[in-house]
Formats: structure tokens, sequence, C-alpha cells
């Protein structure tokens, strides 16, 4: 199923959540909303399920205008942060919930629920917690226990609020892994919302970056960290190192130190700021008349292949953090205190309105 969401508003008093919002999110593919808390993405997914009313705007499935249609109509399925489980209920029980409560027009025999709720606990991988509670499960097999019961009564849509936020690092890795197999096995429209970068990077086909209610960016993941539309997107997709200065004619000029601006060669002396990641500056000792921004290295970091580097600038402006490889670190053989160059192999400027 396809959802189309057209000119959504949405105000909680003097609150803006949602300001003109309108999406796409193609049939059969995984989309993330993501963006700081109190950005609006969990207001969107409230309005997709019926489970909220917007102020003014269209909620389309396939096509179909839906915002007069109850929760029930929608045929969708949410899956909640906390998991939202019937405590009193074995996990058997509470995947069957959603079929025994189907009128009886629509309900499945006896036998066939039996049948389905352990296809879908085979599905989830979980079979053998059929008779458990869910206090006497983990975090991670509830979450898992809540997304059989969502999908039990043939969701065209699934909606996930914040899935694995309540979880642990280790087991919220697995849990994306999982998902995004799952996914690709049920290919069922799903949208998620996450305040996670790395999650939405590594799960979603699509991600829709949201701040203050508004749509920052559209576009795969590689296209969003790749190419990020905004300033805004530049800092929240990952660390970032920010050098302040001036635009003329397609040059930032930064701390004493020119850099190529080229997507601005129309610029006359305007305020600018290039972004660089972490991972885009090369590092060597300092020699006298070497090009690039002289540092002095406060600290260092090892982790696995990559070394962390702290760097402080000769101009006491903001602090540089670099990522080089193990290998070439210790090729270099760096020490605390050194007199280090680095230069940006990768550098995007964002002048005047955009800063």
């Amino acid at each position: 199923m396809g959802i189309e969401v057209r000119n959504i508003n949405k105000n909680f008093g003097d609150f803006v959540a949602l300001d003109n919002v309108s999406l796409n999110f193609p049939a059969g593919e995984l989309t993330a909303l993501l963006g700081p808390s109190g950005c609006g993405k969990t207001t969107l997914l409230r309005i997709i399920a019926g489970l909220e009313c917007p102020d003014s705007g269209q909620v389309l499935l396939d096509g179909k205008d839906a915002s007069a249609r109850h929760v029930r109509e929608r045929q969708v399925g949410f899956v909640f942060q906390h998991y939202a489980l019937f405590k009193h209920m074995s996990v058997f029980e509470n995947i069957a919930f959603g079929l025994r409560v189907k009128p009886r027009s629509e309900r499945l025999s006896e036998t066939r629920i039996r049948e389905k709720v352990k296809q879908l606990l085979e599905l989830v991988q979980l079979d053998w917690l059929a008779d458990r509670y869910p206090p006497q499960l983990s975090g991670g097999q509830r979450q898992r226990i809540a997304l059989a019961r969502a999908l039990a009564v043939e969701p065209r849509v699934l909606l996930l609020d914040e899935p694995f936020g309540a979880l642990d690092a280790k087991v919220r890795k697995e849990l994306r892994r999982w998902l995004r197999r799952l996914h690709d096995e049920l290919h069922v429209t799903s949208i998620f919302v996450t305040h996670d970068q790395e999650e939405a990077l590594e799960v979603a086909d699509q991600i829709v970056l949201m701040n203050k209610g508004k749509v920052e960016q559209i576009g795969s993941p590689g296209d969003v960290y790749n190419h990020p539309a905004s300033p805004f997107v530049y800092g929240f997709l990952g660390n970032v190192n920010l050098f302040h200065g001036r635009v003329h004619e397609g040059v930032l000029e930064a701390g004493g130190v020119a850099f190529d601006a080229p997507d601005h060669a129309q610029a006359q002396d305007a305020r600018g700021i290039g972004y660089v990641r972490p991972h885009d500056l090369e590092i060597d000792r300092y020699a006298p008349g070497a090009e690039g921004i002289v540092v002095q290295l406060m600290r260092t970091h090892t982790i696995g292949p990559l070394a962390q580097l702290e760097l402080e600038r000769d101009d006491n402006a903001e602090l540089i953090e670099a990522v080089i490889s193990n290998e070439r670190f210790m090729q270099l053989k760096l020490k605390e205190g050194e007199t280090l160059v680095v230069r940006p192999k990768r550098l995007h400027v964002f002048v005047d309105e955009a800063v």
C-alpha cells in the first residue's frame, strides 16, 4: 500500500508540531522518519495511523482519502517503543488477541488462529516461548512479540514508533538487522520513527529528515549522508567539523586558510561555514610552508581499526576531530602535544541564509 500525506498541519496550543508537511511513502519500502525529539515525527506517524487528527491536510492510502476512516479501517499495524503487551496473557494469547477481537463475520476459526500464531512465532524465531508471559521475556524478545502481534492482522501498513529505543546497544543492533531481513521477506509498507541516525542509515530504504515540524530532506541513506541539503542535515547525520569564514567567488577563507567552494562561484564576501566529516581530513606532521590548518594534537583514542584525534587550532578556534586508520596512526607514530597540519579531502560549504 502506498501512503501519501498532503499539507498536514498540527498544532498543540502554541506549539507547531507539523507545518504543512507533504510526503510520499512508496509501497513495499521501509521509510525512516528521523530527527531530534519534538520535531514532529511521532505526531506524523500517529496521524497516518488514525490515532491523532490533523488540524488540516489529508492522509491518502493507495490514493484514497483516509482522513475520515477510523483507525480500525486503515489496516495499520502499530508497534510502540514500550511493547504494550498484555502482561496477564501468554505470548501465544498476545499474538492471537487481534485475531480474536475481529467481528464474527471476519474472524478465523480457532484452528486457523492457532496455525497463524504458530507461523508468526516461527517468523520472529520465538516459537519456543509460546507459553511464557511478557515479564519472563527479555526486552528484545518482547519487542519481537509486539511485532508479531502487529503482523497477525495482516496490516497493509506497519508503523513503528522508536521500536528499539528502550533496548541496550547490542540488542538494538541485532534487532535492526533482524527487522531489515524480515522486511525483505514480507515487503509490507513500513514507516519507523527514530532519532538514531545510525539506525536509520542501516535499516531504511528511504530517510525523511525532520526538524521543527518541517521536512529538511528526503532520500536514500547514501543521498542524505553524502549530499546533505542543509547545515541541519549535515550536523545531525554524524560528527562534523565546522570552519567559519567568508565566501568570495568560489573560495571560503576561514582562519587564514583558503578552501575551494566551486558551488558558490557567484558569492560576494558572504558569510559561510565549511562542513567536514572527521574521516575526510588528511593528517601530516607540520613542516614550514605546508598547506593546511596548523593544529596541535591534544588527545588520541584508538578503537579497533580506527584512531580518533582531538586537535586544537593555532587560532584557538573550535576543536577539530579527525579519524584515521590505526595503520596510518602507527605509521606516523604520533604523540600528544605534536604540531600537525590537516587538510580536508572533501568539504561542503553553506553560505548566507543557509547558515
